[in-house]
């Protein structure tokens, strides 16, 4: 795949960058119709959208990942699917206890001598420092009847497991709240693209924006095909941490996406009278295709990580991170520069043959 200068050529093989792209697109595109029929969205939606219940718990000791992986057993054992458990930070909380101190009187008798007597107790306030660990525990509807508790079922199951183990909260997160946040989530994501867009137009051009804008989509599209295709196979719920990885992403990507038409715009100016812009495209991406990767990379090795050391409820928030950066990349070299290649190349070839007419 080495042109005769010794560089990848990316415009060469133009459309098997794009048949790859429809390859990775596809599968999600069909999986996301498939459980919209299903489950009438194109993927399946956490508590965080479709309401459920959010459960607190204080802690005596720290929880470990280990014992994060006992709760999620417990709640699970009891017909709870996916539980999302996280756990926060220490708090150190602060109650007033009760000191009673015997006091004692000090007299002197008429022979002289020294007499000691107790009198009533004195009492005084102490304060007391505890400190606690707080375990969050977000599910779906749990049901309270005259003979079963769910709630119920997983505290008795937690204290078992932990012994001292303290109810902080019980909350139920409304349906249309939980719409709310779903219609909040899809108008930033439309903001965010609408931001860039009109950055890309004013920064560059707007055949330049609007193939970036493509990149994007096409990144977003691929992850949440691969999300809707887990929703089927392993029943992968999203959330607003969902959300917050998607944009992310997107920003992860267009600035790539902007690494290399900054180098492409730089070369045509000086390289547009010695060379196709298909040719001035290709030394571009070459120039940049190091930094792309090697910056790629070690970000890769971060979320690796993380993913494989860090926690159970950050796991779908890394994946989503990994998946973002490999496609961006990809979409960034391979993508939007061959479809900037594509449209200079139809434009120039459609002046051509105007002014072969007149």
């Amino acid at each position: 795949m080495e042109n005769k200068k010794g560089i990848l050529d990316i415009v060469k093989y133009r459309w098997i960058w794009i048949c790859f792209s429809a390859v990775l697109l596809l599968p999600g595109i069909v999986a996301m119709g498939y459980s919209t029929v299903v489950n009438k969205t194109p993927l399946l939606l956490g508590i965080d959208f479709t309401g459920g219940t959010m459960l607190q718990y204080g802690f005596d000791r720290e929880i470990t990942k280990e014992d994060e992986g006992k709760i999620r057993t417990i709640v699970t054992n009891l017909g709870i699917d996916n539980p999302v458990i996280q756990t926060s930070a220490p708090v150190v909380t602060k109650a007033k206890e009760e000191v009673k101190e015997d006091a004692d009187e000090v007299s002197e008798n008429e022979t002289g001598n020294v007499e000691t007597k107790i009198t009533e107790t004195a009492k005084e306030e102490v304060e007391q420092e505890t400190t606690q660990y707080v375990v969050s525990i977000k599910t779906r509807y749990l049901e309270t009847t005259e003979d079963k508790s769910e709630a119920g079922d997983i505290y008795e199951g937690l204290k078992k497991e932990f012994g001292d183990v303290q109810i902080l909260q019980v909350n139920a997160i409304g349906p249309t709240l939980g719409a709310e946040l779903f219609k909040n989530a899809i108008i930033t994501l439309l903001l965010a693209f609408a931001g860039i867009i009109i950055y890309l137009t004013f920064r560059f051009q707007f055949d330049y924006s609007l193939f970036a804008f493509l990149a994007l989509l096409h990144d977003a599209i691929f992850i949440l095909g691969t999300f809707s295709i887990f929703g089927l196979l392993y029943h992968t719920q999203v959330d607003a941490l969902f959300i917050t990885a998607i944009l992310t992403v997107i920003g992860f990507s267009v600035h790539d996406t902007i690494v290399v038409y900054d180098r492409i715009r730089e070369n045509n100016r000086f390289l547009a009278k010695k060379m196709t812009f298909g040719e001035i495209a290709n030394i571009s991406v070459n120039q940049t295709l190091m930094r792309s990767i090697a910056t790629s990379v070690t970000t890769l090795l971060t979320l690796l990580a993380l993913y494989f050391l860090g926690g159970e409820t950050t796991k779908d928030f890394v994946l989503v991170m990994i998946l973002g950066i490999i496609i961006g990349t990809y979409s960034s070299i391979f993508f939007a520069s061959t479809l900037l290649v594509m449209y200079r190349e139809h434009v120039a070839k459609q002046k051509a043959l105007a002014r072969q007419r007149y």
